[in-house]
């Protein structure tokens, strides 16, 4: 190899080397900026309250009265104030244990498609459930003799004075409250549901004619498909016949506007 060969590898070696040395020991490059989090997301802000707040107290004097019992001990006290305000026979059926419970938790059932029976704060009633044989086979009525089962418990109500009916509903109403929350409502105030219901209770069609019936299975069902996928609230209403549920319906009308006062938004 010539001195000028020898020069040039020497030369391109010392080239390499010195760029494999620079690259080795080049500091390491700033690692790339983390993408930017999005800020927390705000909290969902809290009910602003009640929709259909429950009216304050009219201010009139009134007796002072013993402090609200617990929840879980109140069924004997209620069941007394329900006897006096609609009579005996009316609270008769009336189920023993955690009637305020059952109460609240049929209330949210009514516009439902069925109302559960282990809910139910009253007992079945003692007269049996009546339809009459149609004109055809397989097919069923309910008229008068059916209707006649609600009317002693339609006349209770109804007689029920309004005044002390709301001023029950006052009262009880923070055990109302709780029970609902304890339904799974822990935002929610049992006083909107109940007017919501109401309101649902009163779209009941207005049906005078004998309602037909069929019986696939054990239970009637209506002939009428429309009717029954009514809820079970409304259905109830029509079982009870025209002239019952005409006054029910009334009876709920002048109650929700005692409870809703200022905020009929139907």
């Amino acid at each position: 190899m010539s001195d000028r060969q020898a020069i040039f590898w020497a030369v391109l070696l010392l080239v390499i080397a010195a760029g494999l040395a620079a690259w080795w020991l080049k500091p390491p490059a700033p690692p790339a900026p983390a993408a930017e989090a999005p800020p927390p997301a705000a909290e969902s802000p809290p009910p602003a309250g009640p929709r259909f707040p429950l009216p304050e107290d009219d201010g009139e004097p009134r007796p002072a009265l013993e402090p609200l019992p617990a929840l879980d001990d109140s069924d004997e006290y209620f069941r007394m104030e329900l006897a006096e305000l609609f009579g005996g026979e009316a609270v008769a059926i009336a189920v023993s244990d955690a009637l305020i419970e059952r109460l609240v938790a049929t209330v949210d059932n009514l516009p439902r498609q069925r109302v559960a029976e282990r809910v139910r704060p009253v007992e079945s009633l003692a007269t049996p459930f009546v339809a009459a044989s149609g004109e055809t086979s397989g097919e069923y009525v309910l008229g008068e003799d059916n209707y006649r089962r609600y009317d002693t418990l339609v006349d209770q109500f109804v007689a029920a004075d309004l005044d002390r009916l709301v001023e029950l509903y006052r009262r009880y109403y923070p055990l109302f409250q709780k029970a609902y929350v304890g339904l799974g409502y822990p935002q929610g105030y049992f006083n909107d549901r109940l007017v919501e219901v109401i309101d649902h209770l009163l779209q009941t069609p207005e049906i005078d004619a004998p309602l037909s019936l069929v019986r696939p299975h054990v239970l009637y069902q209506f002939s009428d498909p429309q009717l029954e996928a009514l809820s079970g609230g409304q259905k109830l209403l029509l079982r009870m016949g025209p002239a019952n549920r005409a006054r029910v319906l009334e009876k709920l009308d002048a109650f929700r506007a005692r409870v809703a006062a200022g905020a009929d938004t139907r």
